[in-house]
């Protein structure tokens, strides 16, 4: 049976892009098969087109998008070019235009998703976006479709494979952020510059995306607190073992009252929970909804393979889409409210804190003291005894204090009192929250 033909068009020829077209060549049948079409790609748009690019020789290369975009033939754009610019204009444009598009794009999508669906109205075209979060792991169309009857209250995740695995280095091989940090970018799974994931800004991205289809309001990376890894230590992994807890970088989202919470940063987790298991550069996103409950989405976060798998079975569902008119399978706006995003000093969480004290009669009573004068109560004090596991730092005793759940401008008021302790602090060493 003849096959009818669906044109459509890639932005974009790096890594990502090379695995789409690497992906649709290796499984033409099976589309075929899944489809009813004949997926034809008919302009693939570069920098330079004479650039040499061995084993994908022949394609149908173009260096001036308006081939693309006044093509009314092709029905739909997959944009892999990342960044905000040109991405973003020529998205726009494609829609406008009814053009369909697949994007892996987390920074146009957390930043400019209005943008798009306004463009996507006028020129009644729909927007496909699962390889944006989670690289090859299914979570915005299970959220948006498989869960839509949930009322989601919770979704909270490992969402960058970077400060995973170097987590994963520090605490299973007791590594240095350091050495780890090294090994990461020497296996290619950390930048050169790695600023966007140690400090937590790719996954800041992300959970704004998560965050808007969970809880059916805008939220955009600016409005999430985000703290990195850099400072996490060894010795705070081990500590955080004794009490069995795993550190992971988690980026976290909740509804409270009406209200958002949208934060990502460093947080000791028990090692019973879902995620505390999740190593390596796997990524693994855990809901909580109702009356659904628990759920959780696990796999490869990045890389060409599992993000193509997105990119390729996103293409299959607007192919399909198109192909069947009235039919709209697109991921749909999905703003209906306008919920305020809580400032981090209003969330409310457990907290660790490791400092180092002058060792002498009243000291810790001193430190107690401030904690009860900001309504901070401790859970659990414990204090480094000397020797080659505990050193006693000249004369200084290291202790570790674990708060009950409070509100983190209480805790942040005691984290000032403490460091102008001068005669009695030596140094707040590090403050990581304890979730789950």
């Amino acid at each position: 049976m003849e096959k009818q033909t669906m044109r459509f068009a890639i932005l974009g020829l790096g890594t990502v892009g090379k695995g789409v077209v690497k992906l649709l060549q290796e499984s033409r049948e099976m589309l075929h098969l899944k489809t009813g079409l004949n997926l034809e790609l008919a302009k693939v748009l570069v920098r330079d087109a004479s650039k040499p690019r061995p084993g994908f020789e022949g394609l149908p290369l173009t260096e001036d998008v308006s081939e693309i975009l006044d093509d009314p033939s092709i029905r739909i754009v997959v944009e892999l070019m990342g960044g905000i610019e040109p991405a973003r204009t020529y998205l726009v444009e494609a829609l406008r235009r009814g053009k369909t598009i697949v994007t892996a794009n987390k920074d146009v999508m957390a930043d400019y998703d209005k943008d798009l669906y306004d463009a996507g109205e006028i020129g009644d075209a729909e927007i496909y976006f699962e390889a944006s979060v989670g690289g090859g792991i299914p979570i915005i169309r299970p959220l948006k479709e498989a869960l839509a009857a949930n009322t989601m209250r919770q979704v909270m995740g490992i969402v960058n494979g970077t400060t995973n695995y170097i987590l994963t280095q520090m605490s299973q091989y007791g590594r240095s952020y350091e050495e780890a940090l090294q090994e990461a970018q020497a296996l290619g799974y950390a930048e050169p510059d790695p600023t966007n994931d140690v400090q937590g800004f790719d996954a800041a991205r992300k959970l704004a995306i998560l965050c808007t289809i969970c809880f059916l309001s805008r939220v955009k990376p600016g409005m999430v607190y985000t703290e990195g890894i850099t400072r996490v230590t060894p010795r705070d992994i081990e500590y955080g073992r004794r009490f069995g807890w795993v550190l992971k970088l988690l980026a976290i989202g909740k509804e409270v009252d009406g209200e958002i919470e949208a934060r990502v940063h460093p947080a000791f987790i028990p090692h019973t929970h879902p995620l505390a298991s999740v190593a390596g550069s796997f990524n693994a996103i855990y809901t909580v909804g109702d009356p659904v409950g628990e759920t959780m989405f696990y796999g490869r976060g990045a890389g060409a393979g599992p993000t193509a798998s997105a990119v390729v079975s996103d293409l299959i569902a607007a192919a399909l889409s198109k192909r069947t008119p009235g039919r709209r399978a697109g991921d749909a706006h999905t703003v209906y409210f306008e919920k305020r995003v809580l400032p981090i000093e209003e969330t409310r969480s457990r907290y660790y804190l490791r400092l180092h004290a002058v060792d002498a009669p009243g000291s810790l009573a001193r430190i107690a003291e401030r904690f009860g004068e900001h309504g901070v109560s401790l859970a659990e004090v414990v204090q480094a005894s000397g020797g080659p596991d505990h050193p006693d730092d000249g004369g200084a005793a290291e202790l570790v204090l674990v708060t009950h759940t409070v509100q983190d401008a209480n805790l942040q008021a005691v984290v000032r009192d403490l460091k102008e302790m001068r005669d009695t602090v030596l140094r707040v060493d590090n403050v990581i929250r304890v979730e789950g």
